[in-house]
């Protein structure tokens, strides 16, 4: 009847517990990325597009979220171009439209192999995916919207759906009675509202 949390320095028993680690940011894990973290590199563009206004913007993905924030930094930049490894978005073609037509540059069929600089973003190597051709372009910022990753490693034993996120009722609470799941780490239609 009582859950028990291990820390290095306690042992605390509760008859509830709640799980709110949250979700990360997926990574590309192209070269450069970790070193350029917060000096170009982001995974937030109205936390961080500000400090590139009228700069040259990258942004990395092809879903509803790198569409949406291609669209928000475009109204920062003229000079934002949009990077996906297929030949067509995912996102909701009237999501693409809108982008398209705020002027944001598509870059199709391309991944990126490095990010370059040495005290900040200066550059990104992109490969086509169909040729294998690599081609290196200069940037002020990358904004990297690939997904996110919940972080659910202190409690495997919970059902979760497709994408790793944890299972819940409407009141948060798991499978499991007395412990809930809430916030980014739960599974739901909308992050970070």
């Amino acid at each position: 009847d009582l859950f028990t949390v291990l820390t290095k320095k306690a042992a605390y028993e509760s008859p509830y517990l709640c799980i709110a680690t949250g979700a990360i940011h997926r990574e590309l894990g192209a070269r450069g990325e970790a070193e350029l973290k917060g000096r170009g590199v982001s995974y937030c563009a109205v936390c961080d597009g500000p400090f590139f206004r009228n700069k040259k913007i990258y942004v990395i993905g092809g879903g509803d979220s790198a569409c949406s924030e291609a669209i928000y930094l475009s109204t920062l930049s003229k000079d934002v171009s949009i990077v996906h490894r297929r030949d067509s978005f995912r996102a909701q073609k009237a999501l693409v439209d809108k982008m398209l037509s705020a002027g944001v540059k598509p870059v199709y069929d391309s991944v990126v192999k490095s990010i370059n600089g040495t005290n900040k973003v200066e550059s990104i190597t992109l490969q086509n995916v169909k040729t294998g051709q690599e081609t290196t372009v200069e940037t002020d910022a990358v904004f990297i919207f690939t997904g996110m990753l919940p972080q659910t490693e202190l409690v495997e034993m919970l059902e979760k759906d497709s994408a790793g996120y944890i299972k819940t009722n409407e009141e948060m609470e798991t499978a499991v009675p007395g412990l809930f799941a809430v916030g980014d780490v739960r599974s739901k239609s909308f992050r970070q509202v």
